[in-house]
């Protein structure tokens, strides 16, 4: 547990502190640079939004009128639906941060925003791994024996996957509430240029609690993640110097479909494992809150569920038609 040491003082003043309100340390942040990064992460979750209640929208209009909806479809409502929510979520936490960090930094309230985030960032992380093993099954071309039987039950197996994964986030995230994150208030924290003290509020970061129960959330769909999209680009990459080898001269539409999946697989492979840095070194507390770092790091954090989102509909032909139609409709009106 990181410690700091406290000034001593006589026990009049002590008593007189007590009394006084604590308030929270000096925001560094200018209202300019303010401004600039709320844009930059306002921006970046509102684009993630729309993208996400597009996809949303798209599979439960499917599902109401089906009554049925595919397996692909119901991962992505899954996915949508957590990655709206903690874009919301983060697009709050920004606000309050710069604006009421008092009210932010009271114990309870503090505990409860970072046990909400990374309940809402394991659900995303979780339900984009379970994306990327179904991509891998059902395209992934291996002859191993348990690998198609995996073919023909992964349907079967993917909805209690996804409620599965949906409770080990909740349990992984409440562990958060216990002694990561102590919130106190130092009674005598020293004004700069001045020969008096106040009461600031102060985060402690236990980091061996954080490294067990992030890597206790974490590390299963970070690895289920990166194995199954390392695997899908390798058999996609055999299958496109096969398609090579014997081609006639002329550009097959279906080469050209397989080096896209493959740059779209490269491309989300990149974009989580960032995601998954940025995460933990945002709430490992390494850098403070107003540093460049810090900053950087949310910025990469609202990104990705945007990113991961546009290229979802740009690399699924049912999204993607159904995009292309409602945009020509609005511009027709």
């Amino acid at each position: 547990m990181l410690r700091r040491r406290f000034l001593p003082d006589s026990r009049e003043e002590q008593q007189l502190r007590m009394a006084e309100p604590c308030n929270s340390p000096e925001n560094e942040l200018s209202l300019f640079a303010f401004i600039l990064i709320f844009t930059i992460i306002g921006a970046e979750c509102m684009i993630g939004i729309i993208a996400n209640g597009f996809i949303m929208a798209i599979n439960a209009a499917a599902w109401v009128q089906k009554k049925a909806v595919s397996t692909n479809g119901r991962i992505l409502l899954f996915l949508s639906a957590s990655r709206i929510a903690l874009q919301i979520f983060m697009m709050l936490e920004v606000i309050l941060s710069d604006t009421s960090p008092i009210f932010l930094n009271k114990d309870v309230l503090y505990d409860s925003f970072k046990v909400s985030f990374m309940f809402l960032n394991y659900c995303s992380l979780w339900f984009a791994a379970w994306l990327s093993f179904f991509y891998f099954v059902k395209i992934a071309n291996f002859s191993h024996p348990l690998f198609l039987k995996l073919k023909w039950r992964i349907s079967g197996w993917i909805p209690w996957l996804l409620w599965l994964s949906l409770f080990i986030s909740f349990i992984s995230s409440m562990l958060f509430c216990k002694d990561i994150y102590p919130v106190y208030c130092n009674n005598s924290f020293t004004v700069p240029f001045s020969n008096s003290t106040k009461k600031v509020y102060f985060t402690e970061t236990n980091v061996l609690n954080l490294a067990f129960f992030f890597n206790l959330g974490i590390l299963i769909p970070l690895i289920i993640f990166i194995v199954t999209a390392t695997l899908l680009i390798v058999s996609l990459k055999r299958h496109t110097l096969r398609m090579k080898n014997c081609a006639t001269g002329s550009k097959d539409p279906s080469m050209e479909a397989h080096m896209g999946a493959i740059k779209a697989t490269s491309y989300f492979l990149i974009l989580y494992i960032f995601n998954a840095i940025a995460l933990f070194l945002y709430v490992s507390n390494v850098f403070d809150a107003s540093s460049p770092w810090n900053i950087l790091f949310k910025i990469i954090m609202a990104f990705y569920p945007a990113g991961h989102s546009m290229l979802l509909i740009q690399d699924n032909p049912g999204l993607r038609r159904h995009l292309y139609t409602n945009i020509n409709f609005i511009l027709i009106f």
